[in-house]
Parts: C-alpha cells; sequence; structure tokens
C-alpha cells in the first residue's frame, strides 16, 4: 500500500445561512495513497465537492470546517502539511494551489474565460507559480497541450474555448490543471456532461498522465460504471457523511450498505430486463396520470399508420469563418437523409455523439429549425399534416399535439415564475379553463408526476435537479400531448434521481399512451425505455432496429463501438480503450466496406426485419 499522500481525518463543513447552520460534511476521514486514483462516490449534496473545496481552501466565506487534520505530505515538501491549519489566503496555501493540488471541474465551459486564448488559460499556472521566460512558457504550454491529445497543439494555443468541441475543452481544461505537474489531481466530476466514446477518450488519458507524471487523483462522480473503469479505492458519501469504504472491486462485487447496494441497482444495463422497473433510493409516488386527459376526447383515437414520420431530411447551416464581414463562408451539412417512423403509443429513441445531428432532428420536427428538404408527417386527432409545410398560424394549434423536455430543467424554466405559472402557461397561451380550472390542473399534473401540489407557488430554483425536470414533465403534459420530444432528458441527473425519471416516463406512457421521440448518448438509458433505435452518426442515420436486435445483432462500426464504450459498474467487465479509440468510429471515410462512405451519404440497406444499416452505394447486404 503507498503512503499516504493526503489523510483526512474527522472533517467537518458547516455553512452558515439565513435559515441557519446547515452541516454538509459531518466527520468524515479517508486516505489518498500517493500515485492511487480514490473514487469519491454520491448523489448531487451528499458533499462531495464540498470536501474538495476544503482540501484547495476554496470555500465560500460563510463556511467553517473544523477537524482532527487534513495532512498534506508532498513529496517535494520539507514536511507533511496540515492543511486545516492554514489560512486559505497563505501564501503557503496559494503556493500548493493549482500547483501542488489542482483541479479539473464539471463544466469545461464555465471554467474557461471566453475572452482568453486557450494558451493563455494553460499558461496561466506557470506564469504564477514557476515565472519562466515567455518563449519556454509557450513551449511548455503547447507541448502540454501535446499530450492530452490536441490534434494540433500550435493552432489551439491560439484559439479560444468558443471554438473547440465538449471533449477539447475538458482536454484544455485537464491540461491547466496538469501544466505543473501537481502531486494530487481532484477530477470534480470531469466526464458527466460528456459522450460515451469522448468519455473513454478522458478516463484513458487520465490513466496514461498519471503513469506518467507519478500522481495521485482523487475522481469525484456519481456514476459507478466510470468508477469500475479507473478507481482502486472507493468512499461512498451520503449526507455528508461516509457509508462505505475500501477496495473499488471489492465494493462494487459484494456491497454491504443499503446505500451502496441501491445505488448500483439503480443503473440500467445492457443485459438487463428492459421490462422491469429501475430500484431508486427513494420512491417517487404519482397520482393517477389519467385524470390527465379529463375533458380531452382523445382515448379512442388511433392514427391510420405511424403517428410521426420523418422523411428523407436534410439540413445545412451556412458557417462564417473569419467573422462577418470576411465574406468566407463554409456549408456544413448538420442532417443528411434521415427518416423513420414512430408508432402510436410506443418510444423510439435516437442515440448518438454530440454533434451527430440528434437534436437538430428533434428541432426541426418542432419547427424550431427549417428543413432544406424532406417531410415530417404527423397523424393526430385531425388528420395527416406535413409539419414543415405549416404556417406560422397553423402551427399553433400543432403545439398541442407535440411537446418538448428539455436536457437542462434549470435553463428551461424561467427563473422568475413559480411553479403555477410555469406549468400554466401553455394553457394560458392556447386559452384554456379559467383561472381556477388551471390551477386545479396543475395540481394534477404536480400530483402525476410526483410532486406536492402545495409547492406550486415555489420558485424553480428551491427544488433539487430531480424535481425540477419532473416540473418540466409536468409542463411538456399540460395541454395533453399525443407526442413527447425527450431531449436527453436524464444525462445531467445522478443514477438515482435517473431512475425515478426514467420510471415516471414509463409509467406516464402506459397510462396516457404517450409516443416517445428519445434522444440520449447513452445506450443503456435508451435499452431500458425504447422499442426501437436508431443510431446517428455525422448527420447520418447509420442503423435503425428495434431495440433486442440492435443489441443482440449491431451490424454498424460506429453502433459497436457506442456498445463498447458504455461504462459498467463491474469490475470483471472493464472498457476496452483500444478498441474505442483505435477504430475512430465517427469517421464515415474511414469505416471498413461495406460502410465507408468516401463520395456521399450512401443508403440504407435492409439486413433483417425491420432492421436497416448505412452501407456505402457500392455496398452490398453481407
Amino acid at each position: 500500500m503507498n503512503a499516504p499522500l493526503l489523510s483526512i481525518r474527522d472533517l467537518h463543513v458547516t455553512f452558515r445561512t439565513d435559515e441557519g447552520t446547515v452541516e454538509a460534511v459531518r466527520g468524515i476521514s479517508f486516505d489518498v495513497p500517493a500515485g492511487r486514483t480514490v473514487a469519491l462516490v454520491g448523489e448531487s449534496g451528499s458533499g462531495k465537492t464540498v470536501v474538495s473545496q476544503a482540501i484547495l481552501g476554496i470555500l465560500p466565506d460563510t463556511a467553517t470546517t473544523r477537524g482532527a487534520g487534513m495532512i498534506f505530505d508532498d513529496p517535494r515538501g520539507e514536511k507533511p502539511l496540515d492543511l486545516l491549519g492554514c489560512d486559505p489566503d497563505s501564501p503557503i496555501r496559494r503556493r500548493i494551489r493549482g500547483n501542488r493540488i489542482a483541479i479539473v471541474f464539471q463544466e469545461p465551459m464555465t471554467s474557461l474565460s471566453p475572452l482568453h486564448t486557450i494558451g493563455d488559460q494553460v499558461g496561466e499556472a506557470l506564469r504564477v507559480h514557476k515565472r519562466l521566460p515567455a518563449a519556454e512558457e509557450r513551449q511548455q504550454t503547447i507541448e502540454m497541450l501535446r499530450r492530452v491529445g490536441f490534434p494540433d497543439p500550435e493552432r489551439a494555443y491560439r484559439t479560444y474555448p468558443f471554438e473547440l468541441s465538449g471533449g477539447l475543452r475538458q482536454r484544455a481544461v485537464i491540461a491547466m490543471a496538469l501544466i505543473c505537474r501537481p502531486a494530487l489531481l481532484i477530477a470534480d466530476e470531469p466526464t458527466t456532461a460528456l459522450d460515451v466514446t469522448v468519455q473513454a477518450q478522458i478516463l484513458e488519458l487520465l490513466e496514461d498522465l498519471q503513469a506518467e507524471f507519478g500522481m495521485a487523483i482523487l475522481f469525484i462522480t456519481h456514476d459507478l460504471g466510470v468508477v469500475a473503469n479507473i478507481a482502486e479505492e472507493m468512499v461512498v458519501m451520503y449526507r455528508g457523511r461516509i457509508m462505505e469504504s475500501g477496495c473499488c472491486r471489492e465494493l462494487l462485487r459484494r456491497p454491504r450498505h443499503p446505500y451502496l447496494q441501491a445505488l448500483l441497482r439503480a443503473v440500467p444495463r445492457l443485459r438487463d430486463d428492459p421490462n422491469r422497473r429501475l430500484a431508486t433510493l427513494r420512491e417517487v409516488p404519482h397520482g393517477q396520470a389519467a385524470e390527465l386527459l379529463e375533458g380531452i376526447d382523445k382515448r379512442g383515437w388511433r392514427p391510420q399508420g405511424p403517428i410521426l414520420e420523418v422523411q428523407n431530411l436534410r439540413k445545412t447551416f451556412l458557417l462564417r469563418r473569419s467573422g462577418w464581414l470576411s465574406g468566407q463562408s463554409r456549408v456544413v451539412t448538420a442532417v443528411e437523409d434521415v427518416s423513420f417512423a414512430v408508432e402510436a403509443g410506443e418510444c423510439l429513441g435516437i442515440v448518438g455523439e454530440s454533434g451527430s445531428g440528434k437534436t437538430t432532428v428533434s428541432k426541426i420536427i418542432m419547427r424550431a429549425f427549417s428543413a432544406d428538404s424532406g417531410k415530417v408527417l404527423f397523424r393526430g386527432p385531425d388528420g395527416e399534416v406535413d409539419i414543415l409545410a405549416l404556417s406560422e398560424r397553423e402551427l399553433l394549434p400543432l403545439r398541442r399535439h407535440i411537446q418538448y423536455i428539455f436536457q437542462d430543467p434549470y435553463s428551461s424554466l424561467d427563473p422568475r415564475m413559480n411553479v403555477l405559472d410555469a406549468i400554466a402557461e401553455p394553457l394560458v397561451i392556447h386559452g384554456i379553463g379559467s383561472r381556477e380550472e388551471r390551477i386545479e390542473r396543475v395540481k394534477a399534473l404536480l400530483a402525476a408526476v410526483g410532486l406536492e401540489p402545495r409547492h406550486m407557488r415555489r420558485y424553480p430554483h428551491s427544488f433539487s435537479g430531480g424535481q425540477r425536470q419532473r416540473i418540466g414533465i409536468a409542463r411538456a403534459l399540460a395541454l395533453g400531448p399525443e407526442v413527447l420530444i425527450c431531449d436527453e432528458p436524464v444525462s445531467a441527473l445522478d443514477v438515482s434521481v435517473q431512475a425515478q425519471i426514467l420510471n415516471l416516463l414509463k409509467g406516464l406512457q402506459k397510462d396516457l399512451g404517450l409516443t416517445y421521440l428519445f434522444i440520449s448518448h447513452n445506450l443503456a438509458v435508451v435499452r431500458y425505455i425504447a422499442q426501437t433505435i436508431g443510431v446517428m452518426c455525422r448527420g447520418l442515420l447509420v442503423e435503425l432496429a428495434p431495440a433486442d436486435t440492435l443489441f443482440a445483432d449491431a451490424r454498424h462500426p460506429y453502433t459497436r463501438t457506442l456498445l463498447a464504450a458504455i461504462p459498467e459498474p463491474d469490475p470483471d467487465r472493464p472498457l476496452d480503450f483500444s478498441r474505442v479509440l483505435a477504430e475512430r468510429a465517427s469517421d464515415p471515410a474511414a469505416w471498413p466496406p461495406p460502410y465507408g462512405l468516401r463520395t456521399g451519404p450512401g443508403r440504407m440497406v435492409a439486413v433483417g426485419k425491420k432492421h436497416l444499416v448505412r452501407m456505402d452505394d457500392r455496398g452490398e447486404r453481407r
């Protein structure tokens, strides 16, 4: 066993609030051995991030820390240092922060300045702690950008954050943290918002850099699949206390504490029965959703054919290369030759990485974007219409039939509107009911999604992430739609809250006969909720099949890579990083015959019953 690089004993952190004192961390103790990875696991609100802030000394002024000690035994230091005994603004703390102890934050866009280049921001720690000549600082910065995987470090040095993809922004944040070669790296949910393939790249990058620099990692996450692939030891937190700790492999194989057992049961897995109900830590009882159909005569209605059908959709965007006055531009194809149909009462899942065109398709269906060509046919109670051919005036009645659940529940709710007004707003816009009738309907909607109607006068900031997402679902159901488009509705949620939302969506679908278009980058989540799955890459639908068929007999190389990149909370099923990273899975030109696309979009070819795969125009059925 390696000697502890950081040893925390009986740490308490309390916050002064208007309502009184809140104890966020309640007497926790654990070690981070030198050169090893310790995972700090728990739901949102368990105190994980507060622990990392206490280690760095960046807690707000309202916080108070106490404990038996927080000993940092830096190999380059003269003697072990008790961080709890150092003022956060003392010179010794400033020498350690960003130099010997560094952090990678969850959201790279908010931790990067939009006004400074990547080179300026990565090199800032060198300027503060090393005071190198400008030429040497630039050279070391470019070298670090190369080490974290930038394809063109020289160009990346001059770019701004908004010019980079999410994965490259996260690599830039990692470069900022590692530029001074710290002894301890704190990684606070560094892969939560990333696609599974990009997540696999980041995990392998951290492993490689840890081996190269000999640093320890404190990895903060709620994703037990990630923990199984990166950590040697695990500390499980709940409401500021440690529930269980020890060897990661042993805890995942034989968890003893009921909390860890419940977390593991809440994770959707590829080999699970999709008909089972996901286990949750706290069951959310929801009311009789059928009450929401009162006054809406739709129960006897059934469409002739699929309720939603997309035909040959194409969308391009015109991008300016060097500013609006340069005159230079290029055309980017976001969606090309996308066709699918959704049967009434079923769920079609669309899976793919960021930038694959999933959300663009959903916004075209909602007419937030206009399409270059194609049709979107909706067969509702009033007959068949082509959504793309409707005028603005004709669109308003259609909104009652198709509604949208957004990825981020906080930004999609107006912070100035309480829950009652937010959920009732669609009813007001469409002139449905009196004020009293709308209030009663909002109460029924809140009960249907597992929220207390007495809380409808509260504002969004007073709810948790899972509760805010349930408010968003209630708002989408207010008009009694037939179709719900769910755009990554659980990607930012803890596994336990994710299970609540997925169970709720399945229950509502059964009670109300809803049809879902469910967009996600997580195939395990889509496996649980969807009957048919479409896989998108670079704007193309590359495979479409019934869920059971897709998971039993995935044909397209991109689909197979997505399946291989899903981390599972099982130490005996580690990710195959070499396979995920070596196949150039998202490059159509690199796909093997007959799937490689070098001259055009190819075509969808039937390879089985309701199983279509995109192949090159010259490709033949295997």
